[in-house]
């Protein structure tokens, strides 16, 4: 009975944790690119998150079934193109302007899911589509009106990253969400070594603060961050999870920022603040607005 009251009490605190892993794997990311080549960066990072989520969950493989075979390669190849395109994308633009495009899948989702399972977005997605077109300009368009490549490649992996969430929904029910996500993950991992062997070559020589980056990127951004994810979401209402978790974007601006050295403007900051208002727009609804109403 003392369990279910501390966990509600952790799942804030778990999401926002969650988040701001995610938010400083965006530098290490950036770091990493400059001694690996994106799919053997992937490849490593993936497969110690599996070897990892695997351990967690021994006690569940009992569940194991043949479909969570193909279930796996699905979600993991909606996950594996996201990451690619994303990582690619950040090779060619700023960490900042990286995390903050990526956000834009958290309004993306329920057009997609309107596709996928006919679900017609309400007034609120439309006007969140607008903020996100109108903040994603401010962010990406340069004085000649032209997007950056990386911002392009970017804006694409969030699209992905919408895409795998709704192949989660579409796929999972029923299903043990951790087997489920071990086998996402380890796809992930064989098409990632797949995709170097093919078009890079192999490091054959890593230095000790990429192999930390690594090791940072494989325990805290992959496993552990979704464990905390998973957990803080069970022990906490959906809208109030997707605007902690959206703070990805603010910690990888704000890490950027102090580390990396990105210049900030007036036009950048503008384009963020678009942007985080069109995911609390989709995610919330401005629900929160209308309760301080009905108080007073």
């Amino acid at each position: 009975m003392n369990k279910k009251p501390m966990m509600q009490r952790l799942a804030k605190p778990m999401l926002f944790s969650a988040a701001l892993i995610w938010g400083s794997s965006f530098l290490l990311m950036k770091n990493s690119l400059d001694s690996l080549p994106v799919q053997y960066l992937l490849a490593f990072r993936f497969t110690l998150g599996t070897a990892l989520t695997a351990l967690i969950c021994w006690n569940r493989w009992k569940k194991m079934t043949r479909d969570y075979l193909w279930r796996g390669a699905v979600v993991g190849a909606c996950l594996y193109m996201a990451y690619n395109l994303q990582t690619y994308g950040l090779e060619l633009t700023t960490p900042s302007k990286n995390a903050f495009l990526t956000a834009v899948y958290c309004v993306l989702v329920p057009f997609l899911s309107w596709l996928v399972v006919k679900l017609k977005p309400d007034r609120y997605n439309i006007i969140a589509a607008v903020l996100c077109v109108a903040g994603v300009g401010f962010v990406s368009l340069e004085g000649d009106l032209t997007v950056n490549a990386g911002d392009a490649l970017t804006l694409c992996g969030a699209v992905f990253f919408a895409a795998h969430i709704v192949a989660v929904a579409k796929l999972s029910p029923g299903k043990d969400i951790y087997l489920l996500t071990t086998f996402q993950f380890a796809f992930f991992a064989l098409y990632a070594w797949i995709g170097g062997a093919l078009t890079e070559t192999f490091p054959t020589q890593l230095g000790g603060d990429v192999l930390l980056s690594l090791a940072y990127l494989g325990v805290m951004a992959t496993c552990v961050a979704l464990l905390f994810q998973n957990v803080g979401q069970v022990n906490s209402d959906p809208a109030s999870a997707s605007v902690i978790l959206s703070l990805e974007s603010v910690f990888g601006v704000i890490f950027s920022v102090i580390f990396y050295g990105d210049p900030v403007t007036a036009k950048l900051l503008l384009g963020f603040a678009l942007i985080f208002v069109a995911v609390l727009c989709s995610e919330t609804k401005f629900s929160f607005l209308r309760k301080k109403e009905i108080k007073s």
